[in-house]
């Protein structure tokens, strides 16, 4: 029995924020895979290796977290006022599931600096020292991002003294402005039309719920009201299997109530939105990587489910529903954050810090939202080509 021999795609391998993921330039793909559809998501599920039923990813780029199960597609874009087209798909570990329902913020830090290496940005944008704004076009989630990207000498500056919590090593940053982050799409940026809601969930009962769509679907609840108290570390979390799946449970309530899902058992083909956290006052604790963090640095604290598991630091995108929430009075956010108005917020994370800021304003009895900004920091990991069996091509 003869095999097909494997192929071999150009790619490069990026660490963007507390995330890494595969980058691809769409012309480089496959034809069959330069459309949406089934033959694309079967190529990066082979790239990233899943599914896995071990939960490795080992015949894979994947990292088997939901912060390394990722892929990007970049294309020069075809919008007016827009460099790069930024295509994210979240892959699943285990099973055969690539998910495009929402953006990846950490990853977003590295789209410029690919764009820019890539050709896909007009050279004519790009200072030979100084700073490159690169508009992105957010095809997920039909959004722009511009990012602030740093150039030395013509070239994408990598290195430099910023760091950033989550990540060990320090490098050059890159600011990031999420434009108008809020749904548009016919809906509030408060799906129920509230800022607090009472959510039953069974097993949990009646709880106190903040939904929102800004920078990436969100339900924030009181951690005290699930019996936690914000400080968690990942452990705590990913070792209760009853915990998890009454995270879930959750998750599908809260989605149905958003109007994401039109029933509970569609929250399974829809692993990446919403996202769940909950909030908590300002406390002392240890994070991850034994550093102290102390309740008198941060105004509030804030831990994130993504993809079913406690996230080892805090997703991008959830960073701006934080932000946003946090602006606006009365959200579980901001009364977390001690209540009143605020145009930023420091929050406590497993791994650290992060600061984010947004620009929320009431007009006609609707909140909308300016822009969210926060500084991450990205660098490329490897590049060359990837490898896949042909009969996944």
């Amino acid at each position: 029995m003869s095999h097909k021999p494997q192929i071999r795609i150009p790619a490069t391998y990026m660490r963007g924020g507390t995330s890494k993921g595969v980058f691809f330039n769409l012309t480089d793909l496959p034809e069959a895979a330069q459309v949406p559809g089934p033959a694309r998501d079967a190529l990066l599920l082979r790239v990233i290796g899943s599914p896995d039923p071990y939960g490795k990813q080992i015949d894979g780029m994947g990292g088997a977290t939901s912060s390394t199960s990722k892929t990007v597609i970049l294309s020069k874009s075809t919008r007016p006022d827009h460099d790069v087209d930024y295509l994210f798909g979240q892959v699943s570990i285990d099973t055969a599931f690539v998910d495009w329902s929402g953006n990846c913020g950490n990853l977003t830090a590295a789209v410029g600096a690919f764009g820019i290496s890539a050709g896909l940005v007009d050279p004519g944008r790009i200072p030979d020292n100084g700073i490159a704004t690169v508009r992105i076009w957010q095809a997920n989630i039909g959004k722009t991002i511009i990012a602030h990207v740093p150039i030395t000498d013509g070239a994408v500056q990598e290195t430099g003294d910023f760091e950033l919590d989550g990540v060990t090593f320090p490098a050059a940053e890159v600011q990031i402005e999420f434009m108008e982050p809020a749904d548009d799409t016919g809906g509030s940026m408060f799906p129920t039309g509230n800022l607090v809601d009472d959510l039953d969930v069974p097993g949990l009962g009646t709880l106190k719920a903040t939904m929102i769509n800004a920078g990436i679907p969100t339900i924030f609840v009181n951690a005290e009201d699930i019996g936690y108290t914000g400080t968690e570390l990942q452990e705590a979390i990913n070792g209760d299997a009853k915990a998890l799946e009454r995270f879930e449970t959750l998750r599908a309530h809260g989605a149905l109530r958003m109007g994401l899902i039109s029933d509970l058992k569609e929250a399974a083909q829809r692993q990446h939105t919403p996202k769940v956290a909950f909030v908590a006052g300002p406390k002392d604790y240890v994070s991850s990587s034994g550093k102290p963090v102390r309740a008198e640095d941060v105004d509030l604290l804030v831990r994130a489910l993504s993809m079913g598991k406690l996230h080892h630091a805090m997703m991008g995108t959830a960073a701006v529903a934080i932000g946003t929430a946090a602006a606006i009075p009365g959200t579980l956010v901001n009364l977390a954050a001690g209540g009143g108005e605020r145009t930023a917020v420091r929050f406590g994370h497993p791994s650290g810090t992060l600061r984010v800021g947004a620009q929320a304003r009431c007009e006609n009895g609707e909140w909308t939202v300016t822009k969210a900004i926060m500084s991450r920091s990205a660098r490329v990991l490897m590049e060359g080509w990837v490898r896949i069996p042909a009969d996944n091509a």
